[in-house]
């Protein structure tokens, strides 16, 4: 009874953790309006939501041990509720800024926890745990998404809706993330928290040190920021992408990909980690996500869009819980550490690297594209304004400005998917690799077998 409040607690925390994702990706065409930002400036806002994120699973995993792991999480749910807040009172830049960031330590705090405590309380299904745990990433996504395209019906915020209505409009959807916040805060002040697997096992610090420096696992570090990427990035830019591209809201595809998700994590992922072993896994993955990327670029319809994205759902399913399960089962004494190196530099490479990337992506092929009229009228600190874009009347000025929108989605979209093709590529070097010992096999955490 106690594993499972401690699991079911570690659900609603990931899913404030996804909610806060998804919601963010819906208001990001809100706030570039109400704030006046473009691509790269906005990039540049929602990146400490993701770094932010990768901070604070590496120095959760360094203290979860020391500090253990019901501070950290009453932690997190004070930073969740603190951040919201200071979100929806923000006046500019550098305090959505700091509220992003804010946000995005607690979402990171979470994910610190929440790994190591599931691998703890399920030493012997770790992945198929892990995968589980990580449904109700999709599942926030889905309840974030629902959330917000409710919100937008019930107050106008479709085309046409005036300034002050897309003001309130954000506010009120990022308000949205304090119900699962508050469930699980109030479940966590209840509970009684495990010491770690490695712990319990006596494994020492030395030696969970030493794990993390050995050339595999820091390949799979590599490997989990290039798989991050390809999964969060695309999914933090959604709603400006899709908007520009064929005029859905983003949310829509994004809750349509975490239904599938969150069907295949929680019903499917033991079956089909068995059956084909997680480096297969990975490589199908890798393969499917560059398809449905590549589809999307060439998207001009809604239909094309969601056959697209099923492709993309798919592929970018199994990248995160099979990588952290890869990495509990192949390198068991590394402990929290290990996973929190492993989240932290996923979302590292999400919040500093590729959401960044990406608007600068959109903003260099939108002005590009531009004439030198319609760029005089529009184009600011290297980008599209948005607020000057929303205020302009002369028709042919407002198509071309569209015209350079859908452009710069389509080659974003086009440069992506270059990422997973080359994953796949290593996926089936490592299917061979472990082949060559025998085949995969998970490593006992009292083993003193190489890995």
């Amino acid at each position: 009874m106690k594993e499972k409040s401690l699991f079911i607690a570690s659900c609603l925390a990931l899913v404030a953790t996804s909610m806060a994702f998804s919601i963010r990706a819906d208001i990001i065409p809100a706030l570039k309006t109400d704030f006046g930002f473009n691509d790269t400036e906005m990039g540049l806002i929602a990146g400490p939501g993701l770094w932010g994120f990768a901070i604070t699973i590496v120095l959760g995993g360094m203290l979860l041990d020391a500090v253990g792991m019901k501070a950290l999480m009453i932690t997190a749910f004070i930073g969740h509720v603190a951040g919201v807040i200071l979100t929806i009172f923000a006046q500019g830049y550098q305090s959505l800024y700091f509220a992003t960031l804010l946000i995005g330590l607690a979402n990171g705090t979470v994910e610190a926890v929440t790994n190591p405590l599931v691998a703890t309380i399920y030493p012997k299904e770790k992945t198929r745990a892990l995968n589980m745990l990580h449904a109700w990433w999709p599942g926030g996504l889905i309840a974030g998404g629902v959330g917000v395209l409710i919100i937008t019906h019930l107050m106008g915020l479709g085309v046409g809706a005036t300034l002050d209505a897309i003001s309130l409009g954000w506010k009120v959807k990022m308000a949205l993330i304090l119900v699962p916040t508050l469930l699980y805060g109030a479940l966590i002040l209840k509970q009684d928290f495990p010491v770690t697997e490695r712990v319990a096992a006596g494994v020492t610090t030395a030696e969970m040190w030493a794990t993390v420096t050995r050339p595999l696992f820091l390949l799979f570090v590599f490997l989990m920021m290039l798989t991050s990427a390809t999964e969060l990035g695309p999914d933090q830019w959604v709603g400006n992408l899709l908007q520009n591209l064929v005029g859905i809201q983003g949310v829509v595809l994004l809750v349509y990909t975490a239904g599938i998700m969150f069907i295949l994590r929680y019903f499917l992922a033991g079956y089909i980690v068995k059956s084909v072993g997680p480096m297969g896994v990975l490589m199908g993955a890798s393969i499917l996500t560059c398809m449905g990327l590549y589809a999307l670029s060439m998207a001009d319809t809604a239909l094309w869009v969601f056959a697209a994205a099923t492709i993309f759902g798919f592929g970018k399913t199994f990248f995160w819980p099979t990588m952290l399960g890869v990495v509990a089962e192949r390198f068991p004494k590394g402990g929290a550490l290990a996973l929190s190196f492993m989240g932290g530099a996923g979302m590292f490479c999400v919040g500093w690297l590729m959401t960044p990337i990406m608007g600068s992506i959109q903003d260099h092929y939108a002005v590009e594209s531009l004439s030198p009229r319609a760029a005089e009228a529009v184009v600011a600190h290297g980008g599209i304004d948005e607020r000057k874009a929303a205020l302009i009347t002369d028709t042919v000025v407002k198509a071309e400005i569209e015209q350079a929108k859908r452009y710069s989605a389509e080659m974003t979209y086009r440069w992506v998917a270059a990422v997973p093709a080359f994953l796949a590529i290593v996926f089936l070097m490592l299917l061979f690799y472990f082949r060559s010992l025998g085949g995969y096999r998970p490593v006992s955490v009292v083993s003193t077998a190489s890995v």
